[in-house]
């Protein structure tokens, strides 16, 4: 007997997933268009994140190894200015042009605190990035007068970080192109203490001057007050005085003279956080990070930079 096997009449699904290409239009999945509002609010969020975090990047983690570096390189060539005996010892140079801001004038030497530090011409808030900077309607320390020197707290290595740990006869050398100057500490003066009695004729006195408060968040200023042990230098006369010092070089002053190179930073980092969200929302939100994370950064990282020339110049 021939047994007969009938082919089943239903047919066996196939199980292989559609091809979307051949799918009807009312079953393909479109990507709603993102709203301008939510453009605008991504776009505010990121640029706010990249802005925080490249901000506190720049003052916690690269301030300190920028000063350092910006040290050593101070250091150099204040050595070789002592040894060539070019050195400056007041306020213009040999051809008679102020100093230019930053120009190292002197070498100050804290042993109880550990302080080695080249100051540099000027106070502003970029100048002393480097490092403490001489006010510049002041003597050089050393020379005949009182001698203000600004140094950060916090940010930039903080190297006036510990000066209110100082202690009445604490000594504090300073190296300029007149010699070595040894002064002794009179005192640690905060907001309202009484000044220490004038100076008296043909003497020295140095004042360091920093900020008080939490480290970033400045409340106040504290001075040490030294004065010279020995004779006094006589210096040249001062070009500023107190009355034609701009006002980025006076106590917790911000500078703004470059406010148009944050601008332009800004507006990089603005057009980079669009292209961030439009990718986002076109690439999916891995895609875009990869894509334009480190660009972001890299430029708010400058913008950063920029902006902190406009915090106070003690912090």
């Amino acid at each position: 007997m021939t047994a007969t096997i009938e082919r089943s009449a239903t047919p066996v699904p196939d199980e292989r997933e559609p091809d979307p290409d051949f799918l009807p239009a009312t079953a393909r999945v479109e990507v709603p268009p993102i709203s301008p509002r939510l453009q605008l609010i991504r776009a505010a969020l990121v640029l706010l994140l990249v802005v925080s975090a490249t901000l506190l990047i720049q003052l916690v983690l690269i301030s300190s190894p920028q000063q350092s570096a910006a040290q050593h390189r101070a250091f150099d060539r204040f050595r070789s200015d002592l040894a060539r005996g070019t050195a400056p010892i007041g306020p213009t140079d040999s051809d008679g042009r102020l100093l230019r801001i930053g120009t190292p004038v002197a070498f100050l030497e804290i042993p109880s605190i550990g302080v080695r530090q080249v100051v540099g011409e000027g106070t502003t808030s970029g100048a002393l990035f480097h490092g403490p900077g001489h006010r510049r309607d002041t003597p050089l320390p050393g020379q005949v007068g009182s001698s203000l020197v600004y140094g950060r707290r916090a940010a930039f290595g903080g190297p006036f970080s510990r000066i209110d740990e100082l202690s009445k006869g604490d000594v504090i050398k300073v190296t300029t192109g007149q010699g070595v100057f040894e002064f002794r500490v009179l005192g640690v003066r905060h907001e309202g203490d009484p000044a220490p009695a004038p100076l008296a004729a043909g003497a020295a006195r140095l004042l360091l001057i920093t900020a008080t408060g939490t480290a970033y968040f400045p409340n106040g200023v504290v001075r040490v007050d030294a004065d010279l042990h020995g004779k006094a230098a006589v210096g040249p006369a001062r070009v500023l005085d107190a009355s034609g010092l701009p006002a980025e070089e006076k106590l917790m002053a911000g500078d703004s003279r470059t406010l148009w190179t944050l601008a332009l930073w800004l507006q990089a980092l603005i057009v980079l956080t669009l292209g961030a969200v439009w990718a986002w929302h076109r690439w999916g939100r891995a895609q875009a990070w990869v894509v334009f994370l480190p660009p972001l950064m890299l430029v708010g990282l400058f913008a950063s930079g920029e902006a902190v020339r406009l915090l106070p110049n003690l912090l």
